[in-house]
């Protein structure tokens, strides 16, 4: 029986970006009774206006935090000055979802695509443009890209996925919670530790084995 690690994230998201290595490393570590299945959860909705000082003051200090207690993550805050930053997730979002009707493959691939043009290389992940020339870069059939991340489908598929997150509980991202036939356990993390969750996921497993004999 397969059970199903799901991973609440946003592609936008400034902690998401930092738990790439870790996460990377639970994935490689998990049995293999269990799948992973990314869910975009949206952090901020679309919204043209520009954003705020005090949030672009906040982010910027989040972004420092982070390069204070994650070893090796570096941001590129020349994005503040050579962008008009917006409170707008919901694009980036949208591209991940368009990238991987492409091919399964392709969502891992957009994902670390969008963060390292945005904390990388400080290009706006808010502005559709950038992810046309991203899937451009990546190779992917651009004109079929461009359909799919405005199209109805792509939208009401980022709307189940937003409301999913809301449903299963999730307040912040990243976010892991493990299916176990019709239970959903939240799977503590540490941005420099994988093993934390993979314990928890051998033990809920292990629990579960026991119970059901």
């Amino acid at each position: 029986m397969n059970h199903i690690l799901y991973y609440f994230h946003d592609p936008m998201c400034s902690w998401c970006y930092a738990f790439q290595p870790v996460w990377a490393e639970i994935k490689s570590g998990l049995p293999d009774e269990v799948i992973v299945k990314g869910v975009v959860g949206g952090l901020a909705p679309d919204d043209d206006k520009p954003m705020p000082q005090s949030m672009q003051d906040y982010i910027q200090q989040c972004w420092q935090h982070i390069q204070e207690v994650v070893p090796g993550i570096e941001f590129n805050f020349d994005y503040w000055e050579k962008c008009e930053p917006r409170r707008s997730t919901y694009p980036a979002c949208r591209a991940v979802i368009a990238a991987t009707k492409q091919a399964s493959e392709y969502e891992e691939t957009m994902i670390h695509a969008i963060q390292k043009a945005y904390y990388q290389e400080a290009r706006n992940p808010s502005d559709l443009q950038t992810h046309i020339r991203i899937a451009t870069e990546l190779g992917l059939d651009v004109p079929a890209f461009e359909d799919d991340i405005i199209s109805e489908h792509t939208n009401r598929e980022l709307n189940r996925q937003v409301l999913f997150t809301k449903q299963s509980g999730v307040s912040g991202f990243p976010c892991l919670t493990l299916s176990i036939e019709d239970a959903f356990m939240h799977v503590p993390h540490d941005y420099n530790n994988a093993q934390i969750a993979l314990d928890t996921i051998h033990e809920l497993l292990a629990n579960h084995a026991l119970e059901t004999g």
